[in-house]
C-alpha cells in the first residue's frame, strides 16, 4: 500500500548543475514551500505574452492558492522543478499525474501533464530543454512513462522544445490547442539530441573562458612580483587584445591606474564600468568567497582560480573547494582550478596568456590540457625547444585541482575547433571514465587524442582531485582507451614526440616503413626499432657517409613515390664536408613537398645524431619548394591531421615541416602510434555490429533475474515457467560471495556495491546463462566415493574429479583435479588420493564432471565498474592471465570486430592459432561466446559479474566447465540520464 503523498522526503538527488546553450550554468532543483517568495518574484518578471502562453488566458498575477499549489508537491504525483541562477528562479516546469480521462490520478497511472514557464530574459538559452530532460528522468523514476502537453499554436518556441527532444511523439490539434504526447523512454534519437546539446553547451562554456573580451586580475600586487602581478604582466606582454583591469582591495582610495603597466586599477570588480568576461583570482583562499560573490553580482562569465589552499591541503581545503564550486555555479560561472597554472589562447584575435607562463607559445595546431602546473611548464618548454614552427599551440589549459572544468570539457571544445588538429592531454585522474571514453572516441574520429596518464600505480587520485574512486587497473584503462581510439603514451617526452609527428605529417596508410640515410648502423637500429614496435620495415637503404643533400633528396623522392612503403624514416649523422644542416633540411623538405604536390604525401620523420640546427631548419615555417602544375595535380590533404598543403594555383608549394628526433626508438615509437591510430580511424568508418541471436530469451532472463533478486518476503508464489523450483533462488552457492575470483582480474574487487547482491547457485547461474545460449557442462556433487560413482555413471565415463573449494578452485597446479578417469576403480582411487592429500570431502567440495574435448583453457569474464561501465575480458586460464596479466578488455556492448580483436590481442594468442604445429582451435565459437556474454550483461544491468572459467576451446567447439554469476540492483547509468555537471 502506498504511503500518503505528504510523507515523501525532499529528493535531494534531483538537484543538478547544468550548462546552458550559451555556456553559462544554472542549478535545477525541486521546488519547495519555502520558494513561495521566489516564485512570486519570478512570475512578476515574466512578460504578459509568456503568461498567456502558459495559462491560455491573461493571468497577470498568481493568487495565494496558485502559489500554494505550485510550491507544495508530493514528489511522486505532483512534481515541480526550478532552474535558478543566483538563487532566483529563471524557469519552472511541473508535471501532474493524470488518468486516461485527463483527471488527477495516482499510481499505477503512468501518464502526466507537463508545463513550462521560462523568464523572457532567459529564453533561447536552452533552459526549457534542460528542464525537460530532468523532469522526464524524475517522471521515469516515479513510474510515469508518458507526458502530455497542451500548447497554443502561436507558442512555437515551446512546441519546438518538445518536437526537438527526440522522443517518440504523437501530435493532434483540437479546440485551438496543439496536444503533444510522447513516451519518456530514451531513444537513440533522444540520446543523440541530448549529447549534441551537451557538446554545444560545454564547448561554448570553454570558448567563453578562452576568448574573453575583458579580463580582471583580482589580487594584482601593488608592487612588482607576486602571482597576480605576474599574470597581469604576461597578459600585457603577450598582447591580449581585450580590455584589462587590475583589482586589489588594498589599492589606495582614488588610485585609477596601475603603473608602470598603465592598466586601470580598482579596489573591487564592482567598481568596473562595463562587463568583465573572465576573472583571474589570485588572492588567499579565505578571501576567495567574497571575490566570487562580487564576480557573480557583476556578471562575470568564468573564473581562473590560481589560489591554493584547497583540496590539495586536506579535508578542510576539500570542503572549501566544494563550497567554491557551489558558489560559482550559483552565479552561472564555470571555474578553472583552483590551484591552476592558467590558460592560453594563441589566436591572433585574442592572444590570451592568463597563466604563469612567462611567454605566449608560438601559434599552431596543438591543443594542450594538463592537470599539473609543473607538467604544463615542462610541456610548453619541450614544445618550444623542438621548434616553434612545428610545435605551435592553439590552446592550453592547466586545470589544477579540476574542481569544475575538466578534460571532458576540453574534448567537447576541441571536437569542432578548427584551430586544433591534435589534442594532447596529461591526466592524473579521470572523474567520469564512461563519459571520457565516449567523448574521446567521438573526437578521435576526426582528430588524434594523445594521453599521458599519471598516478598509474598509486591506486588513487592525487590529493587535490576530488573524484569518485575507481579500482580499474592501469592495464584495463589502457585497453579501454585504445578501444576509444585514444593514443596512450607513457611519458611527457613521448607525448611531445607523437604530437610533433601527428601535427605535421599525414596519417600513414599502413605499417610499411622505408629507411634511408648516410649511416648503415643507424639504419639498422631504426630497422630493429620498427620490428620491436610492430611495423614492417623495408631493408635500410645506405646512402654512405659521402652522401650529399641532393643524394638525400633524390632517394627520398624515390621512396615517397614507391607504392611498397607507407612512411619514411630518414637517418642522418654528421658528414665530412661543407654541407650545412640547412641544406639537408631543404633537401628533405623539398622532396616531401614534391611528393605531396603529386598526391603521394606520406609521413616523414628524421633521426639525426649531433647535427646542430637540423631540427630547427626542418621546422622552420618559411621554406618553400617549386609548386606543382594545378592542371595535373590533385591535392587532397587529410582533414584533421597534420601536414601542409599548397594553394593549388601554381604558386610555390609550402615545404612540409618535418619532425626530428635524437634517437631512432623515439621516432619509430611515434610513427607506430600514428600507424595504429590511422588503422583505428579506417576501422571506425565501418564499425562492427552487435549480432542478433534468435535463441536468446531476453524476457525469460529478465523474469529469472527479478525472482533471484527479490527479497525473500517478496518472492512470487509462482516462479517463472520452467524455473527449477527444487533450487531456491537464495540457495547458497558452492562459490562463496566474497570469493576474489568472482571478479575478473583487471576489474575492481568491490564490483559493484549494491543493497542486496546475490551470487547465484550453480544451477541458477547455468539456467540464466542458458537463456543466452551459453551451456555449462554439468558438474554433480560428490560428497563421498559412492556419490562420485553414481554421478559418473549418470554422466558417463570418462570423467574428471575436481575440488571446488575456494582456495583450490581453478588451481590444477595444486593437484585438485584428476582427469580422464575411465572407470569406477580409477575414480575411487582418485577420490582417496585427493581426500588423503588435500583434506576432508566437505572441505574440498568435490564434484564429478564429464570430460570435455581437449583444447586450450581460456577464461571469459564481464563485470561492471560503476564509473567505466560494463567491461568484457578475455585471456588464457592460469598463469598467462593471473601471473602475467595477459588479459584483453573491451567495453560492452561488444561488436563482432571487438570480439575478434579480444581473441587476437593477447600476447599468448598464437596458442589459439596453431603454435608450433598444434591444431588451431575454434576461435569462431569463442568469439560467439564472448558476444553472447556481452549481450547478456548489456541487456540486463543487474548482471554485475560473470566468470566463465575454464572455457576449453577445442579444434571444433568449446566447453564451459565452470560459471559464476553475480546479480545486484543495477548501478545508476549517469551517461543515460539528463545532462549535469559532476559534483564531487
Amino acid at each position: 500500500m502506498r504511503l500518503p503523498s505528504d510523507t515523501h522526503a525532499y529528493p535531494a538527488h534531483w538537484e543538478a548543475d547544468v550548462v546552458l546553450r550559451d555556456g553559462g550554468t544554472a542549478r535545477i532543483r525541486p521546488i519547495t514551500p519555502d520558494d513561495a517568495g521566489r516564485l512570486v518574484s519570478f512570475y512578476e518578471r515574466v512578460s504578459d505574452e509568456s503568461k498567456y502562453y502558459r495559462f491560455f488566458a491573461p493571468y497577470p498575477r498568481l493568487s495565494d492558492r496558485d502559489v500554494h499549489r505550485f510550491t507544495h508537491h508530493d514528489y511522486v504525483d505532483r512534481v515541480g522543478l526550478a532552474a535558478t541562477i543566483g538563487g532566483e528562479f529563471i524557469a519552472t516546469v511541473r508535471y501532474d499525474r493524470i488518468d486516461g480521462g485527463g483527471l488527477p490520478a495516482t499510481g499505477p497511472a503512468d501518464e502526466a501533464e507537463v508545463a513550462f514557464l521560462v523568464q523572457d530574459a532567459h529564453q533561447g538559452r536552452g533552459v526549457a530543454s534542460a528542464l525537460l530532460e530532468h523532469i522526464a528522468a524524475v517522471a521515469r523514476e516515479r513510474g510515469i512513462r508518458r507526458f502530455a502537453a497542451e500548447v497554443l499554436p502561436a507558442n512555437t518556441k515551446m512546441i519546438k522544445v518538445f518536437t526537438d527532444a527526440g522522443y517518440t511523439q504523437k501530435r493532434s490539434f483540437e479546440d485551438g490547442v496543439v496536444r503533444l504526447e510522447f513516451d519518456l523512454e530514451p531513444t537513440d534519437r533522444s540520446l543523440a539530441v541530448m549529447r549534441a546539446r551537451e557538446q554545444r553547451a560545454e564547448a561554448r562554456s570553454v570558448h567563453r573562458l578562452l576568448a574573453p573580451g575583458s579580463v580582471a586580475v583580482i589580487g594584482t600586487g601593488r608592487a612588482p612580483g607576486g602571482v597576480g602581478r605576474a599574470v597581469l604582466r604576461n597578459l600585457l606582454d603577450d598582447g591580449f587584445t581585450g580590455r584589462l583591469y587590475a583589482v586589489n582591495r588594498a589599492f589606495p582610495q582614488g588610485q585609477e591606474r596601475l603603473d608602470p603597466e598603465g592598466v586601470p586599477a580598482h579596489r573591487s570588480i564592482r567598481e568596473i564600468d562595463g562587463p568583465v568576461d573572465l576573472a583571474v583570482v589570485a588572492v588567499p583562499a579565505e578571501q576567495v568567497p567574497s571575490v566570487v560573490a562580487d564576480c557573480g553580482e557583476h556578471g562575470v562569465q568564468g573564473l581562473v582560480v590560481v589560489s591554493s589552499g584547497y583540496a590539495e591541503s586536506g579535508p578542510e581545503g576539500r570542503d572549501r573547494q566544494r563550497e567554491l564550486v557551489r558558489q560559482a555555479r550559483t552565479h552561472g560561472m564555470r571555474i578553472i582550478g583552483p590551484n591552476a597554472f592558467g590558460i592560453i589562447n594563441t589566436a591572433d584575435g585574442v592572444r590570451l596568456n592568463a597563466s604563469l607562463s612567462p611567454r605566449l607559445p608560438a601559434p599552431g595546431r596543438l591543443g594542450l590540457f594538463t592537470q599539473s602546473g609543473a607538467i604544463g611548464i615542462a610541456l610548453l618548454s619541450g614544445l618550444d625547444r623542438r621548434g616553434a614552427g612545428i610545435a605551435g599551440v592553439s590552446t592550453f589549459i592547466s586545470a589544477g585541482n579540476r574542481a569544475d572544468l575538466s578534460g571532458n570539457d576540453l574534448l567537447q571544445y576541441w571536437y569542432d575547433d578548427p584551430r586544433t588538429d591534435v589534442a594532447l592531454m596529461y591526466l592524473e585522474s579521470i572523474g567520469n571514465p564512461r563519459k571520457f571514453t565516449r567523448l574521446a572516441k567521438r573526437t578521435a574520429q576526426v582528430k588524434p587524442v594523445v594521453v599521458v596518464k599519471g598516478a598509474r600505480h598509486s591506486g588513487s587520485a592525487p590529493t587535490g582531485h576530488a573524484v569518485p574512486a575507481t579500482g580499474i587497473p592501469d592495464a584495463t584503462v589502457s585497453a579501454l582507451l585504445r578501444q576509444a581510439g585514444v593514443i596512450r603514451v607513457g611519458t611527457i617526452t613521448e607525448l611531445v614526440d607523437v604530437g610533433l609527428l601527428l601535427s605535421s605529417q599525414p596519417l600513414p596508410e599502413g605499417p610499411r616503413v622505408a629507411i634511408l640515410g648516410n649511416s648503415d648502423s643507424l639504419g639498422l637500429l631504426t630497422y630493429d626499432a620498427c620490428l620491436t614496435d610492430g611495423l614492417r620495415p623495408l631493408p635500410p637503404r645506405d646512402l654512405t657517409t659521402a652522401a650529399t643533400p641532393d643524394d638525400f633528396r633524390h632517394a627520398l623522392a624515390q621512396v615517397l613515390t614507391d607504392d611498397a612503403c607507407d612512411a619514411v624514416v630518414v637517418t642522418a649523422i654528421p658528414w665530412v664536408g661543407d654541407a650545412a644542416a640547412a641544406e639537408l633540411a631543404g633537401a628533405v623538405r623539398g622532396a616531401a613537398a614534391e611528393a605531396a604536390a603529386r598526391g603521394a604525401a606520406k609521413p616523414v620523420a628524421v633521426v639525426h645524431l649531433e647535427i646542430p640546427g637540423l631540427a630547427e631548419a626542418l621546422a622552420a615555417p618559411d621554406a618553400a619548394a617549386p609548386g606543382p602544375d594545378p592542371a595535373t595535380t590533385d591535392l587532397a590533404p587529410d582533414p584533421g591531421v597534420g601536414g601542409d598543403g599548397g594553394d593549388g594555383d601554381g604558386a610555390p608549394f609550402p615545404a612540409p615541416r618535418i619532425p626530428a628526433y635524437p634517437a631512432a626508438e623515439r621516432a619509430v615509437r611515434a610513427l607506430a602510434e600514428a600507424v595504429g591510430y590511422a588503422r583505428w580511424r579506417r576501422q571506425a568508418e565501418e564499425p562492427g555490429r552487435v549480432p542478433e541471436y534468435e535463441d536468446i530469451d531476453e524476457a525469460g532472463a529478465a523474469a529469472d533475474i527479478d525472482v533471484l533478486l527479490a527479497p525473500a518476503e517478496e518472492l512470487p508464489s509462482e516462479l517463472p515457467p520452467d524455473h527449477p523450483s527444487d533450487v531456491p533462488p537464495d540457495r547458497p552457492s558452492d562459490v562463496p560471495p566474497d570469493r576474489p575470483s568472482d571478479v575478473p582480474p583487471g576489474l575492481p574487487s568491490d564490483v559493484p556495491p549494491a543493497p542486496h547482491p546475490v551470487t547465484l547457485s550453480a544451477p541458477d547461474a547455468q539456467r540464466l546463462l542458458a537463456r543466452y545460449g551459453v551451456s555449462v557442462l554439468p558438474a554433480l556433487p560428490a560428497p563421498d566415493p559412492d556419490a562420485a560413482v553414481r554421478a559418473a555413471t549418470r554422466l558417463g565415463f570418462p570423467v574428471a574429479l575436481k575440488t571446488t573449494a575456494p582456495h583450490l578452485r581453478h588451481r590444477a597446479d595444486l593437484g585438485g583435479v584428476r582427469l580422464d578417469l575411465g572407470g569406477e576403480a580409477e575414480l575411487r582411487r582418485a577420490y582417496a588420493e585427493l581426500t588423503g592429500y588435500l583434506g576432508a570431502p566437505e572441505e574440498l567440495r568435490l564434484v564429478v564432471q564429464r570430460m570435455a574435448p581437449r583444447g586450450v583453457d581460456t577464461v571469459v569474464r564481464a563485470a561492471i565498474d560503476p564509473a567505466a561501465g560494463a567491461v568484457l575480458s578475455f585471456g588464457l586460464a592460469g598463469a598467462p592471465s593471473e601471473l602475467l596479466g595477459d588479459t584483453a578488455h573491451r567495453l560492452v556492448p561488444a561488436t563482432d570486430r571487438d570480439a575478434a580483436e579480444l581473441v587476437r590481442s593477447i600476447r599468448t594468442a598464437p596458442l589459439l592459432f596453431g603454435w608450433r604445429g598444434s591444431r588451431p582451435v575454434d576461435t569462431a565459437a569463442l568469439e560467439e561466446l564472448l558476444l553472447r556474454v556481452s549481450r547478456m550483461v548489456d541487456d540486463h544491468p543487474e548482471v554485475v559479474a560473470v566468470d566463465l572459467e575454464p572455457v576449453v576451446v577445442a579444434p571444433r567447439g568449446l566447453s564451459v566447465l565452470g560459471a559464476a554469476v553475480r546479480l545486484a540492483p543495477p548501478p545508476p547509468r549517469t551517461d543515460l540520464g539528463p545532462r549535469h555537471l559532476p559534483s564531487y
